[in-house]
């Protein structure tokens, strides 16, 4: 009978494992791979606005802002032949129009190679799921068929 509960523990310790950290990371891998292809969707939105600018060859805009919980409040922007870019870390730098699309460029690349990454650590870790899945289902199946 001992074989049998031993069994039955190391079930529980596989679902454990697969539940207390294999979700879990396999879990927060796909929201970092989620929050860069938002990032991603930012910087192409922004490249699609300065094309925008460049193509309606507009000293002067006048736009709506989002302040945030969709509080919009009208801009004026006087001068448009250079544009802030967020870089990251909370920094700002102003850019030409073709110095910021030479960099949303860089950076989208940077940024879908980083997704890249993660979806293999992603699937790494579902690999992992599924090995410890049969390694459960083994463990079940031996424990039925002994003596």
């Amino acid at each position: 009978m001992t074989s049998g509960n031993n069994s039955n523990e190391k079930v529980l310790q596989y679902e454990t494992f697969i539940n207390d950290v294999l979700r879990r990371d396999l879990q927060s891998v796909l929201e970092q791979r989620d929050g860069v292809y938002e990032k991603i969707a930012q910087y192409l939105q922004l490249k699609n606005t300065i094309k925008s600018i460049q193509e309606a060859d507009s000293k002067e805009l006048k736009t709506d802002v989002d302040l945030g919980c969709n509080f919009y409040v009208q801009a004026h922007v006087p001068d448009t032949s250079k544009i802030h870019v967020a870089v990251g870390y909370g920094f700002f730098v102003e850019f030409t129009h073709a110095e910021a699309l030479k960099f949303i460029e860089k950076k989208t690349n940077q940024l879908t190679e980083y997704t890249e990454v993660l979806t293999k650590d992603a699937a790494k870790i579902k690999a992992n799921i599924r090995m410890v899945l049969e390694v459960q289902m083994i463990t079940v199946h031996l424990s039925k068929c002994s003596f």
